[in-house]
């Protein structure tokens, strides 16, 4: 009888592994719940604030941005402090902000201290997976314990209209930052536990921090108030113009200084180089969803918080089951072809919700946000699990800042796009809102095309180096 020879099974975490990995779920949770439950809350913030369509995407867009535009720098320095100690910096500062959100007495108020949100928010998504990074040397465990991460904020992104619905019709829409506090208490109790982190001493990239938060803002300010003062209106041109002045300033920065923030190395990588691409464009469609939903359930068919948030339920059931069997499925058929067949669906689910309109039967939308849920679910957890084996354990934080930066930039940019499209005429639009369908569905189908042309045909079915 012919002898047959099995793969050892992988070896059991370690209690402050698993300790790690709980502590990093928790943050990466809590960020994310801030950006779909305050999407919810919009409504009300405006009522409550007083604040117009403008004041709502920056109240959104504040922390996208800073999320964004701080990640990259953010992941260095998750590698240059350890990723321990720069998570506990960004939880303290995103519980205290989000103190702040909660005391808020006007809009002005609010979105300065999104801001504070969102460069916190920048520390603690890069650590988390670098501490899971970390954690995890036997890759079969890194895949599992990133492919669990990846469910605890993908659910977060969809159960976050729920809560935030449910919060805000019962408590008001300041409980939903309240609710942080004594979360990030309990990720700073678990961090004590965690294996200390290594450090990797170097000096900060400080212009290529300023040009790129230059750049993003630059370009967000052009994208909402095109939607309002129109794309040749003095001050959207100037924006324009600072936003591609500010790409090539951050490209000579980077280029001339001793430590960049970017290695422009690494982004001539074709792994690299696709999974940024491929975030970017999963995250504009499915934040995009989330922020035009919110308003169309509740402007325009006139739900209350509590019953548009439970919309979002089957949504994030949809999400949380993808994202558990995605890993299963880039095992048996390689990453590659589930990272393409996400984009696929997601953007399919982008042309799907083109007729809606305030009279669309609700069963038909839940029956139409199906592919919006798993599309996104599915490519996720590949593409985070790619890019992390594509890289050395040292520059883990770079790339997850890197990765997650460019997810939150088309985020923060697909707000912007759809929140001028779709109060461009002082209400909600439903032409604006098709419009906006339309270039991200396209946008999906660009990268999805990028993916098959660049990513090899070898790509690793479940683990790597």
């Amino acid at each position: 009888m012919p002898l047959t020879l099995q793969a050892p099974a992988p070896p059991r975490p370690t209690p402050r592994a698993a300790t790690a990995l709980l502590a990093s779920l928790l943050g990466f949770t809590v960020i994310t719940v801030d950006v779909s439950a305050v999407n919810i809350a919009l409504p009300d913030i405006r009522s409550s604030l007083h604040g117009g369509m403008t004041g709502l995407q920056w109240v959104v867009d504040a922390y996208t941005l800073m999320f964004a535009a701080l990640m990259i720098s953010a992941g260095a320095l998750a590698d240059r402090a350890g990723a321990r100690r720069a998570y506990a910096w960004g939880t303290a500062l995103f519980t205290l902000a989000s103190l702040a959100c909660a005391l808020a007495p006007g809009i002005g108020a609010l979105i300065a201290a999104r801001v504070g949100q969102g460069a916190a928010a920048a520390v603690v998504m890069p650590a988390s997976l670098a501490l899971i990074r970390q954690a995890y040397d036997d890759p079969r465990q890194r895949a599992r314990a990133i492919a669990l991460w990846t469910v605890g904020g993908s659910a977060a992104m969809a159960a976050g209209p729920v809560l935030g619905g449910v919060l805000t019709q019962t408590v008001g829409w300041r409980a939903v930052f309240l609710l942080n506090l004594p979360i990030g208490a309990l990720i700073l109790a678990l961090l004590t536990r965690t294996a200390p982190s290594p450090r990797r001493p170097a000096p900060l990239d400080v212009p290529g921090q300023l040009t790129a938060v230059l750049g993003l803002g630059a370009l967000a300010y052009a994208v909402i108030e095109g939607g309002h003062a129109g794309p040749t209106s003095p001050s959207v041109l100037v924006a324009a113009g600072l936003a591609v002045a500010a790409v090539f300033a951050f490209r000579a920065a980077e280029r001339r200084h001793p430590a960049p923030m970017v290695p422009l190395p690494l982004l001539r990588q074709r792994e690299v180089g696709v999974s940024l691409a491929v975030g970017f464009a999963v995250n504009a469609g499915f934040y995009g969803v989330v922020f035009l939903l919110g308003l169309y359930l509740q402007q325009l068919r006139g739900m209350s918080a509590v019953a548009a948030g439970l919309t979002f339920v089957p949504l994030a059931v949809l999400i949380t089951s993808t994202n558990l069997v995605s890993p299963r499925f880039a095992e048996r058929a390689g990453r590659r072809p589930v990272i393409v067949t996400g984009q696929l669906i997601l953007a399919v689910a982008m042309f799907a919700l083109l007729p809606l309109a305030a009279d669309t039967p609700m069963w038909l939308v839940l029956v139409l946000l199906v592919p919006t849920g798993i599309g996104g679910a599915l490519a996720v957890p590949a593409l985070t699990a790619l890019l992390m084996d594509a890289v050395p354990g040292h520059r883990a934080g770079t790339a997850s800042g890197l990765l997650n930066s460019l997810r939150q930039t088309g985020g923060a940019l697909s707000v912007a796009l759809f929140g001028a499209l779709i109060g461009s005429g002082g209400g909600y639009s439903v032409g604006g809102m098709r419009q906006g369908l339309v270039v991200v569905g396209l946008v999906l189908l660009g990268t999805a095309a990028l993916s098959v042309w660049r990513l090899p045909r070898g790509v690793p079915r479940g683990g790597g180096r």
